[in-house]
């Protein structure tokens, strides 16, 4: 198993998942306890990446279908609650939702596209077939666009990443992302639980530029004390992009994955390998 690419969100994931709503400010919390498991933003993160392997095309009907099967092979992840009336109902139809399960599940088309321009494009799809509300599908986007711009140039010159990243985020998804620190801390120390991508995406992102260090940033991310797992999903994946996950935590939480979800992000790494090969 590959230590980068998606594996960064679903570990975050996991860590996030016993603080989800036991909120904690400390940021030396217990990384993995008796009550870590993956939850749906795993779940809905590996439907994605084999949507990405099995349609080509890359249709709205197809990732429909996928999550809809995900969600009946995992019908208790933690799902949010219009989310699970979309999958129970077998709707097909978005619900014009500007919550995070959109950013939560976008990381795989970040690491499957060729260019930016690709990224953005497949994140808007994979946002609008449930969360069609501009800002759902902004944070789609913005998560996309830091993933991809970390793989691409913050991997070799980290700093430079990161202002673009910040620069993205800032001009074409509003969001504010430059603070002095003492700003940062006081937000931080006062921020609380938020599910929409405006109120938790930004600190997401800021989450996961600054450090060499994969612990470091989802530390950060699950001690806001906000939606620990989401948040902590989104910022892993950014952070996977240009710094490896330590075996102290990439070991354990393998080990509390079902085998057909292993196998997929196995698969995808092996596919989006190839793709590279290829272009």
């Amino acid at each position: 198993m590959e230590n980068k690419g998606i594996i960064g969100a679903i570990c975050g994931d996991i860590i996030g998942s016993a603080y989800e709503f036991h909120k904690t400010k400390d940021y030396s919390f217990d990384l993995l306890t008796p009550k870590s498991k993956f939850t749906d933003d795993t779940v809905m993160t590996c439907a994605v990446a084999e949507w990405l392997m099995e349609d080509p095309n890359h249709t709205h009907k197809e990732l429909i279908k996928i999550m809809h099967r995900y969600g009946d092979e995992y019908p208790y992840s933690g799902y949010g609650g219009m989310f699970k009336k979309w999958l129970e109902n077998n709707w097909t139809e978005p619900y014009n939702s500007y919550g995070n399960g959109s950013a939560m599940r976008v990381s795989p088309v970040a690491y499957y596209a060729n260019s930016l321009e690709e990224a953005l494009q497949l994140a808007e799809i994979s946002a609008e077939v449930t969360h069609n509300h501009p800002d759902g599908i902004i944070g789609a986007k913005a998560v996309a666009a830091a993933i991809y711009i970390m793989r691409t140039v913050g991997k070799w010159y980290p700093h430079i990443g990161w202002e673009k990243v910040k620069e993205y985020c800032e001009k074409y998804c509003f969001y504010k992302m430059r603070y002095k620190m003492e700003e940062w801390e006081e937000h931080a120390q006062n921020y609380t639980f938020d599910v929409t991508c405006q109120g938790s995406v930004p600190e997401a992102i800021l989450c996961a530029l600054g450090s060499v260090d994969y612990e470091y940033c989802i530390r950060n991310a699950v001690s806001l004390g906000g939606d620990a797992d989401t948040q902590a999903a989104i910022t892993g994946g950014i952070v996977a992009a240009y710094r490896p996950v330590p075996d102290h935590i990439l070991n354990p939480c393998l080990e509390l994955l079902d085998p057909p979800l292993i196998d997929v992000i196995e698969h995808f790494n092996q596919f989006v390998n190839i793709k590279k090969s290829e272009a």
